[in-house]
């Protein structure tokens, strides 16, 4: 497998790559975010105890999802920019971290717009949501410090550190719900385990999570290509890219 990886460590060859992925990932992004939400807006049920509320879970959950599951994405860049020193792992964290703030900031908004009509208040200090707003710091904390360099070999290694010890926030997160008597509920997403999930609600969900998780990945490679170009900036290869766009 190593070996199979080990070209894509090239700058050149992972650009290249990395170009032909972004248009199949936004087609089946557009395919999937149109055909789950339009069954889980239109086609599944209510909740019988939320009422039509519940649909905003087809957003809140794949984002909140997918906050965390970014965060992981940018703390194993950060192990492997540190232990193998790998300078694309460091542009591969600097893709990720605006993305996954703005996957947290939507589930963070998602989630008061939710809980307020069923918890009666946008806000709470609850675990689950102090600690998604920690995410959501340590997001911006990676973000600030990597812009804080203009030398980005510099801060590879402290925003490496960063990304790496942050990780630990995420099983906060997780267990939250079951460490702590909390006013967020606990897990429903689940269809094989006890609170289980109506097929005609996960169905949907599913395909929601992909549609979100390939949309995150097109934003994610767009933002890679610019990090490998302007991190490779002084390379040939780069200089005959941009004459071949300008031609």
């Amino acid at each position: 497998m190593w070996k199979w990886l080990h070209p894509y460590a090239n700058p050149e060859v992972a650009y290249q790559f990395t170009e032909k992925l972004i248009p199949w990932f936004n087609v089946i992004a557009a395919i999937l975010l149109s055909v789950g939400l339009f069954m889980g807006l239109a086609y599944s049920p209510a909740d019988y105890q939320q009422g039509e509320t519940v649909r905003i879970f087809y957003i809140h959950v794949p984002a909140a999802i997918l906050s965390m599951g970014l965060y992981f994405s940018m703390a194993i860049a950060g192990f492997c920019a540190l232990v193998w020193q790998l300078k694309l792992a460091h542009a591969a964290i600097a893709a990720i971290a605006p993305v996954g703030a703005a996957f947290t900031a939507i589930a963070l908004i998602t989630g008061a717009a939710w809980g307020k009509p069923m918890w009666g208040t946008w806000w709470i200090w609850d675990a689950r949501l102090t600690s998604e707003l920690i995410l959501l710091f340590l997001y911006l904390g990676v973000i600030a410090l990597d812009n804080a360099f203009d030398d980005k070999s510099q801060g590879a290694k402290a925003v490496s550190v960063l990304a790496l010890v942050g990780v630990i926030n995420l099983p906060i997160i997780h267990y939250s719900v079951e460490w702590w008597n909390t006013l967020h509920q606990g897990a429903t997403v689940t269809k094989f385990a006890a609170p289980s999930m109506a097929m005609s609600m996960y169905i949907p969900f599913v395909i929601c999570f992909f549609g979100f998780a390939f949309l995150a990945s097109s934003m994610i490679c767009k933002r890679f290509l610019g990090q490998v170009l302007a991190r490779n900036s002084l390379r040939p290869w780069v200089k005959q890219l941009a004459t071949a766009k300008e031609g």
